[in-house]
């Protein structure tokens, strides 16, 4: 799964953007238990950055982990009507939107792998492999304890310190490596 690092010095408009894509994540995974649809994952991203003035881009999206590793079901990061199913304990999945600050269309680069927004403008993303309990959700990729803590996590107004999923497991986990933070 992916991790955004800032590469030098960034200006207030690109803390926005990693702000904004890191809180959207988080409040998409706040929202995984059993019983809630699928679909409503996209509605939660993007409403949150389209009010912080952002795009979703629509060319990608999460999706199941199973036998294959790209499968059903589809996480689309937009508002959607598609009858992805039911989250239930067992589904391994990710959520991984790219939120962008100018169009969220997409140029591939010829590697087949490489992609950019058609106005060049920045984008970011997040992304976590989570896996649905009776008790919630666990990130089963995540921060270890020497990872270092990003501004967008203190800063988050929506889960500060490292998200490791809603468990009560996963919170304890979270709170013991966050706190070193305020060593």
């Amino acid at each position: 799964c992916s991790e955004m690092f800032v590469a030098g010095d960034v200006d207030e408009k690109g803390k926005e953007l990693l702000q904004a894509t890191y809180d959207c994540w988080v409040k998409a995974m706040e929202f995984v238990k059993p019983g809630r649809d699928y679909k409503d994952i996209g509605e939660i991203i993007e409403d949150h950055v389209t009010e912080k003035g952002f795009t979703s881009v629509r060319n990608f999206c999460g999706h199941g982990i199973g036998s294959v590793f790209h499968t059903n079901p589809n996480i689309y990061h937009y508002r959607n009507n598609e009858p992805n199913g039911q989250m239930a304990p067992g589904h391994t999945f990710t959520i991984e939107p790219m939120i962008c600050e100018g169009t969220a269309k997409c140029l591939n680069w010829p590697d087949k792998w490489t992609a950019t927004t058609t106005d060049g403008k920045r984008t970011a993303q997040f992304e976590h492999t989570l896996l649905i309990t009776k008790d919630g959700v666990e990130a089963l990729t995540g921060k270890i304890e020497t990872s270092p803590i990003q501004f967008w996590e203190r800063e988050s107004e929506v889960y500060k310190g490292l998200w490791l999923g809603t468990t009560p497991e996963a919170r304890k986990r979270s709170a013991e490596i966050s706190a070193r933070d305020d060593e």
